[in-house]
Order: structure tokens, then sequence, then C-alpha cells
């Protein structure tokens, strides 16, 4: 499958895209696989799942694989503070 990754060196962060025909229900399954052993590699080489720009969709559901439970729980807690009603980047935290 084609990628692409790119990020800067100072700060260690990463971004990786894969190309596919996003109507392709195969590319689209490969591609997620691909994004799970991206995160996979991540862990074993003691990285993290969050850079600069955050979570977002791709990620979403992925951070009980890299935090602790109280990191996550402090993590919820932080966004629920801000955001009570829920109204900023709804659907995005699971």
């Amino acid at each position: 499958m084609p990628a692409c990754s790119w990020g800067h060196a100072g700060d260690g962060n990463l971004h990786s895209t894969f190309l596919i025909r996003t109507t392709d229900p195969s590319e689209l399954e490969r591609a997620e696989a691909g994004g799970i052993a991206v995160f996979d590699l991540a862990i074993e080489l003691g990285g993290s799942l969050s850079g600069e720009h955050g979570l977002g969709l791709v990620k979403s559901g992925h951070l009980e694989r890299f935090w602790a439970p109280r990191k996550l729980e402090l993590h919820r807690g932080i966004k629920a503070l801000f955001d009570p009603k829920g109204l900023l980047n709804p659907g995005k935290k699971r």
C-alpha cells in the first residue's frame, strides 16, 4: 500500500498517511490495519499516539493502549472541565 511519512526531528513528531481510494472497502480495511501496525510500532519504540495536532478520528479509541488508566482519567477530566457540554469535537473521544 503506498504511504508517506514526514515529521519534525526536533520534537519527534511523525505524520504518516496511507494513499488509498476511500471508495474501496478493501483498501480502507488495509489502511486501518496498517494504522494499527504503526500504533503498535510506536508502543514498541516507547513513543506516543498524540502529537501537536491532537488525536483525530483515526486514533480515537486507541488511547487506552498508550496511557495508564489514571492518565486517561485525568485527560477526560480536563476535557470535561473545559467542555462540560461536550460541544468541542463531539464524538472524537471514546
